[in-house]
């Protein structure tokens, strides 16, 4: 039996990636963070089966700015893939807090390869890197694309790209770059504005709440589904070579054409509910996201399936069904 190892397990991707590998018969490790208040809702369901939990699912407290840690967990784990999702993911708040943002992101990342590298642990890693890296570079963006991000979660993510390529160049580890670009689902956490929007425009319709309050409209990202991406995750570490690959759409809309959607779905006008505050502005905006994934799709195989209209109602309609 595989055994694997995954950062961020209690977010939106790692809980998709643990129920995948524990379809396909892995044994699967999570690190999470010591909380006075619960954070494993999007697993809980995994961890409320005794079929599953500290039989095929284990669950471990660490940090990713505790080295000690997780050298102490790889060795003691001896996984035979680790895929590394932790992050703090949020781009503008990585502005109020880019210290935090480089410090567990960037060295994060550096402390688990390192980790990995002492212990010579054998095992394949795959780094959860972000289209937020290309930043003011013009879509569409591949693997050959020059990087220039835009925020203090972009420079870490792409600190942690690099550091991915030179400890598989400088030592030969089997270490893949995952570039996603902007994946959304049911599961996406509420101050993401996709979710935000969501949720915004099924309250609204149930009459629970009279306002949305948002920054940019005009930013075009390249939105896919959550669970198609973490497949891909698991595609790049079963390759016999370790690359780094683009996965996206190839298509872009803006956040008010997902505004446009969320509203329709409930039969609403959103321009008579949404305000703009200012306040959600970043520092430096990144205007367009577009992906291109030709070497994911030719060398893994790989293809998006989900529709960004049909991702919107999908997660509408979630919404719907949970404030019932």
């Amino acid at each position: 039996m595989k055994k694997a190892l995954i950062t961020g397990i209690t977010g939106q991707d790692g809980s998709y990636l643990a129920e995948l590998l524990l379809e396909k018969g892995y044994e699967v490790h999570g690190l999470i963070r010591r909380s006075s208040s619960f954070s494993t809702g999007r697993i809980d369901h995994l961890m409320a089966n005794p079929e599953i939990h500290q039989v095929k699912l284990f669950l471990h407290y660490a940090d990713m700015t505790d080295g000690s840690r997780l050298v102490t967990l790889i060795a003691k784990i001896a996984p035979d893939e680790v895929y590394n999702l932790a992050a703090q993911s949020h781009v503008r708040v990585s502005f109020d807090e880019p210290e935090y943002t480089g410090d567990s992101v960037g060295m994060g990342t550096t402390r688990l390869l390192e980790a990995i590298r002492v212990t010579q642990v054998n095992c394949r890693f795959y780094q959860a890197s972000s289209s937020e890296m290309f930043g003011a570079t013009p879509p569409p963006q591949n693997e050959e694309t020059p990087f220039y991000p835009r925020s203090p979660y972009g420079v870490a993510k792409l600190y942690g790209y690099w550091i991915t390529r030179n400890y598989r160049e400088a030592y030969g580890m089997f270490a893949c770059n995952g570039i996603l670009f902007n994946h959304e689902s049911e599961r996406r956490g509420e101050t993401f504005v996709t979710s935000k929007i969501a949720l915004g425009a099924a309250r609204i319709a149930q009459g629970k709440q009279k306002k949305l309050v948002l920054g940019n409209l005009d930013a075009i990202r390249d939105w896919g589904y959550a669970p198609e991406y973490v497949e891909g995750m698991w595609r790049m570490l079963q390759h016999d070579k370790a690359d780094d690959y683009v996965l996206a759409t190839n298509t872009g809309y803006s956040v008010r054409d997902f505004l446009n959607f969320s509203f329709k779905t409930v039969n609403l006008d959103w321009e008579k509910y949404v305000q703009f505050d200012e306040r959600y502005i970043r520092p430096t905006e990144v205007d367009a996201l577009i992906g291109d994934y030709t070497k994911a799709a030719t060398t893994l195989g790989w293809k998006p399936k989900t529709s960004f209209e049909d991702l919107v109602i999908m997660m509408v309609d979630a919404d719907i069904e949970r404030l019932k």
